[in-house]
């Protein structure tokens, strides 16, 4: 008769991969697996509403590893619970070249993995946004349809990082009570212990901060057990467990110290730990009696996931059809007609706004139609206009997130990643440094989260240097898969929204807080602006010079434009709002737009990029340095932005190319 083993030993199990695995590969963080390992097996194997071979179901709960550096912990407990599509040779493979287990989770790209973590603290504050969504769409379409939790594994590191505490503290004022925080407490970090950096009373804090406050013996499975279900208990109050932990558990000479952090145990220390914790010497060997029942928590759920699918089921049509819609990522039928019919009733009335205020009247149209828009701002609703009148707190749709951008940025992530929320966010566009790594988290993961920008140039004014943002357009630019928008008018702003909302990953939105002309009069049923760039103004004959500039700087053109014709020079204007977007255009439809004529950018930003169109940053009138406390009208002046300035830089530009023809 097989024995059944014990917490403990199904523990050890994944100690030893974790041991095995890293040992293999040469490299990886084997300490953390090994020290919370039974945490593990009290979370998955009794408390945890999941069904470990159906990823997809929309109730189950989630499991966040913050601390994405113990990777070979959630990939080994999704192998031992028989996720499909992660088999024992994965784990073999972990972290060499085209394994699906790399050396930190990547949504996307593993099974199972709910989210890509790895920079400390960010898993905190995308925990926070699937609980933020679970909540929201719980109160829309019931509890029997949405009623699970967020289960966040997180190490010291992670509450150091001053995301961390941005979202803990955002967490408890909303009373998050689905989302629990599982804290490694350790007391080591790659430099030794934490004695050395971080000291304060993590409970009270959290107290303080309005969470419901545990404390257990990680290695004692009654004290993790009873922790678990007091947690779970708690709906008022997001949880977090202070789990007193031995980095390393089982390592004879390196546990409980940093030595077993980011380096494998070596031949000999790994022989004598397997040893010490009852595992076969052989590398990657598990009890069959272990693995049946590990398998037996993977199939837990499913009777919970019957009688939910029964629930989801016997919902009305209409009901059914939209909760589904939602959670797929489809958007509402009829939209397409509903925003051209806006863009034509703009091109008859020509509204001349700053495009932060175009980016307000395209918000009132979009939230009318798609419920599941949930906007916010780091407290500056009002300068970011990112209120509209179909969104409130009081439905859930509207979250001010206080001075916490970067924290704001990796909840949108999270409200994104869970399904059936659709979020944009704002602050100033100089403030985007504060949460760039979320938003490169946003493009690696391809969430779909709109970035909402304003205040893009030195056109914001008196401000000065310290608001006004000069590098941050290339530096946005540069980050693979993300959409960088900077409309010119109140019609582009609506293109970039409905190009963004067609799109499959991330988007920044660049706003003026300047007024602009709606510069443009013809109708076209083609989105212009999803195509990244196209000819705004074609010369009347052949082109003697091209014109770009994005943004509140494409008026600007156009104007010089006329002051070029009228001195017999004849131009056209292209506007490029996206980058990104006219850079996958085909050859031949770029070389159309850009012309075979000299050409001359126009941005109140950084020339850095623009050689790539115009051959040189020469041909850019731009912003070198980093502004000045000054009206728009005198900033873009003193920049030599005007029809004036742009006329006798193109006309030497001209003189130039014909010379250089000419040698």
């Amino acid at each position: 008769m097989i024995k059944t083993p014990t917490s403990v030993e199904l523990a050890n199990v994944v100690r030893g991969l974790a041991i095995d695995s890293v040992e293999t590969a040469g490299h990886g963080h084997p300490g953390a697996a090994m020290g919370m390992a039974d945490i593990a097996v009290g979370l998955y194997g009794k408390h945890l509403k999941y069904n470990a071979t159906s990823l997809n179901w929309h109730d189950r709960d989630r499991v966040v590893l913050s601390n994405g550096h113990a990777a070979i912990f959630l990939y080994s407990v999704l192998y031992l619970t028989g996720t499909p599509g992660i088999e024992l040779e994965d784990l073999k493979s972990f972290r060499k070249a085209g394994s699906i287990t790399p050396g930190h989770p990547e949504f996307g790209h593993t099974p199972g993995v709910e989210t890509t973590t790895g920079p400390l603290g960010q898993g905190i504050g995308m925990a926070v946004g699937f609980a933020l969504a679970e909540r929201q769409i719980r109160g829309e379409f019931g509890s029997g349809i949405c009623n699970h939790r967020t289960w966040v594994f997180c190490g010291d590191g992670c509450l150091m990082e001053g995301v961390g505490q941005e979202a803990v503290s955002l967490a408890g004022h909303l009373g998050l009570g689905h989302l629990n925080l599982l804290y490694d407490m350790n007391g080591i970090s790659i430099d030794g212990s934490t004695d050395l950096s971080f000291t304060e009373d993590t409970a009270a804090k959290f107290a303080a901060l309005g969470w419901h406050v545990l404390e257990a013996d990680g290695h004692n499975p009654s004290e993790i057990d009873d922790a678990l279900a007091s947690a779970k208990l708690e709906t008022e109050r997001p949880s977090i467990i202070l789990f007193r932990t031995s980095i390393g558990k089982g390592a004879p000479t390196k546990q409980g110290t940093s030595g077993i952090h980011g380096a494998p145990l070596g031949g000999e220390e790994s022989a004598a730990a397997k040893a010490a914790l009852g595992l076969p010497a052989e590398p990657f060997a598990i009890p069959e009696a272990h693995l049946k029942a590990w398998r037996e928590f993977g199939a837990r759920g499913a009777v919970e996931m019957q009688a939910w699918q029964e629930r989801h089921d016997s919902m009305s049509t209409d009901q059914r059809s939209e909760f589904e819609r939602r959670v797929e990522g489809r958007l509402a039928v009829g939209l397409s007609d509903t925003i051209a019919r806006q863009k034509a009733d703009w091109l008859s009335e020509k509204p001349a706004p700053a495009t932060r205020k175009a980016s307000q009247m395209c918000l009132e149209v979009l939230t009318r139609d798609l419920p599941e828009m949930v906007g916010g701002s780091a407290d500056l609703t009002g300068s970011n206009l990112t209120g509209t009148s179909s969104i409130s707190v009081n439905n859930g749709r509207y979250i001010n997130f206080g001075v916490r951008e970067f924290a704001m940025g990796t909840i949108m992530n999270g409200l994104a990643l869970h399904g059936g929320i659709l979020p944009y966010g704002g602050t100033f566009m100089v403030f985007s440094d504060y949460m760039r790594n979320a938003i490169r988290l946003s493009a690696l993961m391809q969430s779909k989260v709109l970035y909402v920008l304003t205040h893009d140039s030195i056109g914001l004014g008196e401000d000065g240097p310290t608001h006004q943002p000069v590098e941050h357009l290339a530096s946005l630019r540069a980050i693979p898969n993300l959409d960088v928008f900077r409309p010119a008018d109140v019609i582009e702003t609506m293109e970039a929204y409905e190009a963004a909302l067609d799109g499959a990953g991330p988007a920044v939105m660049a706003l003026s807080r300047q007024g602009t002309p709606c510069v443009r009069k013809d109708p076209s049923a083609e989105n212009l602006t999803a195509r990244g760039g196209y000819v705004l103004r074609e010369a009347r004959n052949a082109r003697d010079i091209t014109l770009i500039a994005t943004g509140t700087e494409v008026a600007v053109a156009l104007a010089a434009a006329e002051q070029l014709e009228a001195g017999g020079v004849t131009a056209a204007v292209v506007s490029l709002p996206c980058w990104s977007r006219f850079d996958a255009q085909s050859a031949s439809y770029r070389a159309e737009v850009l012309g075979d004529a000299p050409r001359l950018a126009i941005e109140a930003a950084s020339p850095f990029g623009w050689a790539r169109y115009v051959g040189s940053e020469d041909n850019v009138i731009g912003v070198t340095d980093f502004g000045a406390s000054a009206s728009a009208s005198e900033l873009y002046q003193h920049f030599g932005i005007t029809p004036e300035d742009i006329t006798f830089k193109a006309n030497d530009l001209i003189l130039r190319h014909a010379a250089s023809q000419a040698a």
